[in-house]
């Protein structure tokens, strides 16, 4: 039985709402930017290198605050971390297959445009999904079903017809690009079901619900779309509307609360009795 959710205030999970949306566009805007810059890149493993690095030291710096005193701290390290080698090699798993995943996602956007990439992306639902379903034997509903295929064909239509940036004059392979996010979505599929990525997910988690988590993905969408046409010269395309809006509804209807029939199922089972006994 999953632990209840804690009462939050509607302001409060206003308010994850909005930084999980900002931070998924913002993150891909950005990006996108750097990658299609004219001037010399970045190697994107020191980008990656770095960005482990930053989130170190804040897990660092928060582990430090909770303890409260540099007695705890090293207490606390000594044996949660070097006291406990096999959960540490349990998550090194994990860790390299986020590390993959995350020059994945800088490749990916160097071929292709920050809109056409996050609503590609968005096939780590439906892998995610197929993982649950084969390693650790959960169902889906058929509305869970109807969504992921539903998803995959609003994919189909984005990449059919990829919309075209006018403003950015780098050389790019689309090919390249989505071979990236594919690398990176079956990545993100396995990594979900062993570890939680980035340290503000774990407040999502615990503030917010799938509805929630939906539509933040899907305002993310549209603010990359917003984003790119603005910046890269993103010329949409109707196939690229089409799919678009497809994949915003399908992340929509798979986040719906599957229905509890539990007391259904029981009150059936009750009638059936009396009508046995009768």
């Amino acid at each position: 039985m999953a632990a209840p959710r804690e009462n939050v205030s509607l302001l409060f999970k206003l308010y994850c709402l909005a930084v999980m949306t900002l931070v998924a566009a913002a993150y891909t805007i950005a990006l996108r930017y750097t990658r299609t810059s004219d001037r010399e890149l970045y190697f994107s493993t020191t980008a990656v290198c770095i960005t482990e690095v930053i989130k170190l030291l804040l897990s660092v710096g928060i582990l430090a605050k909770e303890t409260g005193s540099p007695g705890r701290f090293k207490a606390s390290l000594r044996e949660n971390v070097l006291g406990s080698p096999k959960e540490l090699m349990k998550l090194s798993v994990p860790s390299l297959v986020y590390a993959v995943q995350n020059n994945m996602a800088f490749l990916a956007l160097s071929n292709l445009d920050a809109a056409v990439y996050q609503v590609t992306y968005q096939l780590k639902i439906p892998c995610t999904a197929l993982c649950t379903v084969l390693m650790l034997n959960r169902t889906l509903s058929k509305l869970q079903w109807i969504s992921v295929f539903m998803l995959c064909g609003g994919v189909i239509l984005v990449q059919w017809e990829p919309a075209q940036a006018t403003k950015v004059v780098v050389e790019q392979n689309p090919l390249l690009g989505f071979g990236a996010v594919a690398i990176a979505v079956l990545c993100s599929g396995f990594a979900v079901l062993a570890s939680v990525g980035g340290l503000y997910t774990s407040v999502v988690v615990k503030y917010t619900d799938n509805i929630m988590k939906g539509f933040s993905a899907a305002a993310a969408i549209v603010l990359s779309t917003i984003a790119s046409v603005m910046l890269f010269g993103l010329q949409i395309t109707l196939t690229f509307a089409l799919g678009t809006l497809l994949v915003c509804v399908s992340i929509y209807l798979y986040g719906l609360p599957r229905q509890d029939t539990t007391s259904i199922q029981q009150g059936e089972i009750a009638s059936k009795e009396r009508v046995g006994g009768v």
